[in-house]
């Protein structure tokens, strides 16, 4: 399979960290966006950095500051004096992977420059939609918001994002062999594209193939339908989250190289689709925890 070739390469620079590579290559397969989430140092850039490089897609990075300006990351029309007319420079989020690092350490104002990308892959700017290139995906990360110097990223934000990752600190042996500098580990500037954009376009198509039955529907239902009643939550999934969800089990089901979603493959993703869209009223547990209880395991 044309994919594994690429959670091979990113498991040779982010190590010990199959799964969290899985969900993000899953993620981008379901043509979402991801969120990595966690403390400094962990490798959250490096993850993104190794997956556009995997990927051979134009990149762009935005390194977030407090006193960035949505300008800096859509663009602005300069007025240019020899033609005695403005003209539009566009800014970084022109691109087919955007890196938003540490995204949460900007003011909502900025954080808003890309709702309209996310949602429908083009941006306003003056009065004029320009389209993004395709495909388009952004890979934010960001530091606990207990830290100081963030601004916490609002529902309608979080909502956009596909996925969200921790990636936790290495295991033992994981960090023995980074500490003994005998990891092998490759440098993210080593890494060659394992596919091309042409290949990659035809493997979103073979996930949207994945084929979803009306039984699995009901159970993906289930969940989206005790989301919303009760007092567990503060509010329930959103619809869109419901096709996350959907779309993310599909891809990840053909990582697991079947041509049909099982409860299994929601199971896999729900943590990573639901626990940034939902708070929880119950102390202690993950809203996926409270879902998965709730309505069972078919």
């Amino acid at each position: 399979m044309p994919v594994h070739p690429i959670i091979d390469q990113v498991g040779s620079v982010v190590l010990g960290k199959e799964r969290q590579i899985r969900l993000a290559v899953a993620c981008l397969l379901a043509r979402g966006h991801l969120l990595i989430e966690d403390l400094p140092g962990v490798g959250k850039t490096t993850l993104a950095h190794a997956l556009s490089s995997s990927l051979g897609l134009e990149f762009r990075r935005i390194q977030f500051t407090a006193d960035m300006l949505p300008a800096d990351v859509v663009g602005v029309s300069v007025y240019d004096r020899e033609t005695g007319e403005f003209k539009f420079h566009a800014g970084p989020i022109f691109a087919n992977l955007v890196l938003a690092d540490e995204i949460n350490r900007t003011t909502p104002k900025t954080q808003s420059a890309l709702l309209e990308a996310m949602e429908e892959g083009q941006v306003t700017v003056e009065g004029e939609t320009r389209p993004l290139p395709t495909p388009f995906f952004v890979i934010a990360t960001q530091n606990p918001n207990d830290q100081a110097g963030t601004f916490p990223l609002p529902e309608s934000q979080l909502d956009r994002f596909t996925m969200r990752i921790r990636l936790g600190y290495p295991d033992r042996d994981a960090e023995r062999l980074l500490l003994s500098g005998n990891s092998g580990k490759k440098s993210v500037h080593s890494l060659s594209p394992c596919i091309g954009r042409e290949e990659l376009l035809q493997l979103f198509e073979e996930v949207k193939k994945i084929h979803a039955s009306s039984a699995l529907l009901d159970y993906l239902q289930a969940i989206l339908q005790r989301s919303r009643s009760g007092s567990e939550f503060i509010n329930g999934l959103s619809p869109r989250a419901g096709l996350a969800l959907l779309a993310s089990a599909k891809a990840w089901a053909y990582l697991e190289e079947r041509s049909m979603v099982l409860p299994e493959d929601i199971q896999a993703v729900l943590p990573s689709v639901v626990d940034h869209r939902l708070v929880s009223a119950r102390e202690g547990l993950l809203p996926s925890d409270i879902l998965l209880e709730e309505v069972g395991i078919p």
